[in-house]
């Protein structure tokens, strides 16, 4: 089975029990690598179909200031490119259906090199990557060497795409495409959008992939009234929010961690 296959297989399996898949975001290294290990190794059995994991990088400037600190706490305890890829082999020891996505941006990637990073996807049986700054005329750097190796190139659009880019977005696109649900930073709230609805039912008609909603989903309430309409609803800022509230609530470890997956867990159940 190719990486590609993985994420598609799981797609396919959601669309036959008629369920909406739960995407979970969180920053690799958060708060430190082990309790980072520690969330990472329990998504699947809290209800999360496919896993993203953040590479933290120093101007996450798409990000509001719930993941801009999840990327400090991250890079404050020396987590790279390195150590991030060190997290996905822990976890492939155990888990090799759940799909993993590598999200982030492409400072960190061309730093550590555009070969090493593939061979490192390759190797550690990552199955997509998203990178937030880099748009469809710059395919050539990343995106197409990354799907010429049989990994997923996963695109973004936003309620400002329209229909022209939005062609231009696909043309390389595979996996599945993450629909920003607003205008803004993430975490900002997606209830701003009253279109959401009709949004995707447009970018149906433009494309058979899969449509995964994020940005601004906090409640049981918001994931289920998205997943009457998207193929998947991807959670990330309220999930970091957790491991800031748990840390200001001075948690220990093993609470932070019960704390923030029985949130998972709680959200997923919407579905």
């Amino acid at each position: 089975m190719s990486h590609q296959d993985l994420l598609i297989k799981k797609f396919k399996e959601l669309k036959k029990n008629k369920k909406c898949g739960f995407i979970s975001f969180i920053t690799a290294g958060d708060p430190d690598f082990n309790t980072s290990y520690k969330i990472l190794e329990r998504l699947p059995n809290n209800g999360v179909d496919i896993i993203e994991l953040g590479m933290p990088f120093s101007d996450p400037m798409a990000d509001g200031p719930t993941i801009q600190k999840a990327n400090d706490r991250a890079i404050k305890n020396k987590i790279n490119l390195k150590k991030t890829f060190e997290l996905v082999k822990k976890f492939r020891k155990k888990n090799t259906d759940t799909p993993i996505i590598l999200m982030g941006y492409y400072n960190p990637i061309h730093k550590f090199g555009i070969n090493n990073f593939i061979k490192e996807l390759k190797k550690n049986k990552v199955n997509g990557v998203i990178v937030v700054d880099l748009p469809p005329e710059e395919d050539n750097e990343l995106c197409l060497p990354v799907i010429k190796n049989k990994i997923h190139f996963i695109k973004l659009a936003t309620p400002t795409t329209n229909k022209e880019r939005f062609k231009k977005i696909i043309k390389n696109s595979s996996g599945f495409i993450y629909y920003i649900s607003i205008t803004g930073i993430t975490g900002a709230n997606y209830k701003t959008n009253t279109k959401v609805k009709q949004e995707i039912t447009n970018l149906k008609k433009l494309t058979k992939l899969p449509i995964a909603v994020g940005f601004g989903i906090k409640s049981k309430n918001d994931v289920n009234k998205l997943s009457k309409h998207a193929d998947a609803v991807v959670v990330g800022s309220s999930i970091i929010k957790k491991i800031e509230d748990a840390q200001k609530k001075k948690y220990n470890k093993i609470k932070l961690i019960d704390y923030v997956l029985n949130y998972i867990k709680n959200l997923s159940s919407a579905l």
